[in-house]
């Protein structure tokens, strides 16, 4: 069937080009937010892969696969659209407010949640799990030079074999051998069985809305590790520790008890997630402020992780104002 259906695209049959890549969309779209850590990235690097697979397609030889072939085509891409963004280093957004002292300063990781409703992956994709879209594995894929994140997704996410990826690659098993090798350095193994939150999962995140909505910081701690992280990528600021989350949510999240939030449940990255909603000084209307993701280890919140870019509240289907 796949033949018929290459042969035909050839022949410049559009429709039976969409029937043999719509299978891999949903699972390159995937691919490509890893690279880049962007939904809108993605967006636009898969739309450049379809149309470069497309016009390419009378090259195709057949020795390799076609979900093979259009990995090579969108990780080829990704690095592409890498290296453009090193050449044109964004500016990174400035707090409206002062901000309290960090735990510690990072260097900023240009970072965008992802839609829990857009991982539909294909059966093929039997590597694909929980943690292999978490923030932390994302956020840790992000500080990796481009070519060892391409090696490392490849290889421990999506279970390519090392020949495949050097042919991907277009390099050499031993280059992709020691790559991978620098990367697992940076990037620990995770377990990539996965799981769905447990009961006991969402009745936290449950009442960490509720305590966000309420303006109570001490239920919002009480949910907390010891060890809770606050960070709001890019911003190279990060705050450690219930003391010094508690300072920052009284002083900047609640602005001195003027800012009321309301928050619009929804999960991105396999994680429990919220659009928030603010208003401040008593507003009317309750405008879009991002997006809130945390994290929870041994049924307690163990990072908040605050997006503050209104551009992906579409990718979630949320609006731009709550009345």
């Amino acid at each position: 069937m796949t033949d018929q259906l290459v042969a035909q695209a050839v022949a410049g049959d559009d429709e039976a080009f969409r029937a043999l890549v719509e299978p891999y969309r949903a699972e390159l779209h995937v691919h490509c937010y890893r690279m880049l850590g962007s939904v809108q990235d993605a967006e636009d690097v898969l739309q450049e892969t379809l149309v470069a697979a497309w016009r390419g397609l009378k090259g195709y030889e057949g020795r390799a696969g076609i979900r093979t072939w259009l990995y090579r085509i969108a990780t080829n891409r990704c690095l592409n659209a890498l290296r453009d963004s090193e050449r044109r280093p964004r500016p990174v957004p400035q707090p409206a407010v002062p901000f309290p002292e960090p735990t510690r300063s990072v260097e900023p990781i240009w970072l965008q949640p992802y839609p829990d409703m857009l991982v539909e992956l294909s059966p093929e994709a039997h590597y694909e799990r929980r943690e292999a879209v978490s923030l932390a594995f994302v956020t840790a894929v992000q500080s990796l030079p481009p070519r060892q994140r391409a090696v490392l997704v490849l290889r421990d996410v999506l279970g390519f074999r090392g020949t495949e990826v050097a042919g991907m690659l277009d390099t050499t098993e031993d280059a992709v051998a020691s790559a991978l090798k620098r990367a697992r350095a940076v990037v620990p193994a995770t377990d990539r069985d996965g799981a769905t939150l447990s009961t006991q999962e969402r009745a936290v995140a449950a009442r960490f809305a509720d305590a966000i909505e309420g303006g109570d910081v001490d239920a919002m701690l009480d949910l907390l590790t010891d060890d809770a992280w606050l960070t709001m990528p890019p911003v190279p600021m990060e705050y450690q520790g219930s003391a010094v989350i508690a300072n920052f949510m009284h002083t900047v999240g609640f602005r001195g008890g003027n800012r009321v939030y309301r928050l619009v449940p929804t999960a991105a990255n396999g994680q429990p997630a919220w659009g928030c909603y603010i208003s401040d000084y008593g507003e009317p209307v309750f405008r879009a402020h991002g997006l809130m993701v945390v994290t929870l280890t041994g049924g307690r919140v163990s990072a908040i992780t605050r997006f503050l870019d209104n551009g992906v509240l579409p990718f979630f289907g949320l609006p731009r104002t709550l009345p």
